[in-house]
């Protein structure tokens, strides 16, 4: 059964992912709330939390989650014209406008669902869509990028701070959530494979940036974790006809030995994957011998200019002069990538 706890909320701030203060019967606790989901809290409503994350002290996750507003949350009327569920079945499921409905239904072939041109780049990790953004933006001035949340991490689009930075300075120009996310602030995508294509035609993207919300869900085990939706979304880019690179996870400050250099997470991806990418390194890395098959390439890694920029620079806890190579990838492949 769900772990949900009554309380009272004492302090509420702003924003659309709502951070508040709940009294609890075991005390004061951080939680927040999901306004496109719960409606906006304030201090003295009554609310039920979920505090699963918290009890089991996870690490990007260690808070409580608003599950419904008591007090001012049961009279909500969803969106008009919305028919598509997300989170479909769960007591939190809600309707939404699907992105693919904005495109007339094509009874052609295969190839009429092919994208001319167009080039997508696939996360491991939520921590890499700053640097490579920024690093996009310096190669390539004036380049339209757009970010597709997916699978593996936090599900609700009002979840990143870095999301809103990032559109806030035009270094993003969309942001769609496809499968299971949802919220996006410019659409909800049934599909990762429908959400690309509309960005990379309707849209007029440069680049479709494909990758999980904050946070992933782990096992430790080599195909139990959120960095196999990467695998999905490559797959999907290379239907499509797309230009598809894997951003690898790297670190050289990670504790665990199977994060160290290319983490096990991206490596299973490009072993796995059925038709060759272009993967690009930082200088100075030798591509590995297992990757043989893939398209290796190497970019240029500004890590001192984007430590200035005031974008996000740590990652599981680790700074930018704590896991240099972690920053390094995602702004080596945002170089490359940004090239003609």
């Amino acid at each position: 059964m769900l772990r949900l706890r009554r309380g009272i909320v004492v302090d509420a701030g702003d924003g659309p992912e709502q951070e508040l203060v709940v009294e609890l019967p075991d005390g004061r606790h951080p939680a927040v709330a999901d306004v496109w989901l719960v409606g906006r809290c304030e201090a003295g409503d009554e609310v039920i939390v979920n505090v699963e994350a918290r009890e089991l002290a996870l690490g990007s996750g260690g808070f409580d989650i608003v599950h419904v507003n008591l007090t001012r949350g049961l009279d909500g009327r969803g969106r008009p014209g919305a028919g598509v569920m997300k989170l479909n079945y769960t007591s939190i499921q809600h309707a939404t406008v699907a992105l693919e409905a904005d495109v007339d239904l094509d009874l052609g072939g295969s190839a009429d669902l092919l994208v001319a041109e167009g080039r997508v780049a696939v996360l491991a990790l939520h921590g890499q869509l700053a640097p490579l953004a920024w690093s996009l933006a310096r190669a390539r001035p004036g380049v339209r990028v757009g970010y597709v949340q997916t699978a593996g991490g936090a599900l609700p689009g009002s979840h990143s701070a870095a999301v809103r930075d990032l559109l806030g300075r035009e270094l993003l120009v969309s942001h769609v959530t496809a499968g299971p996310s949802y919220g996006g602030r410019d659409g909800d995508a049934v599909t990762t494979i429908g959400a690309i294509r509309q960005g990379l035609t309707a849209g007029g993207l440069d680049i479709v940036v494909c990758g999980p919300g904050p946070g992933i869900i782990g096992s430790g085990s080599r195909l139990g974790h959120g960095g196999m939706a990467a695998l999905d979304s490559a797959h999907a880019a290379l239907a499509l006809g797309a230009q598809t690179w894997i951003v690898p996870r790297m670190s050289g400050g990670d504790p665990r030995p199977r994060h160290r250099g290319i983490s096990h997470h991206s490596r299973a991806v490009l072993e796995l994957l059925l038709a060759p990418v272009g993967v690009s390194l930082p200088a100075g890395v030798e591509p590995p011998v297992w990757g043989a098959r893939h398209r290796w390439s190497f970019g240029e890694a500004d890590i001192d200019g984007y430590g200035t920029s005031g974008l996000p620079a740590q990652t599981m806890g680790r700074t930018l002069e704590d896991d240099p190579i972690f920053f390094a990838a995602a702004l080596a492949a945002g170089d490359r990538l940004g090239r003609p």
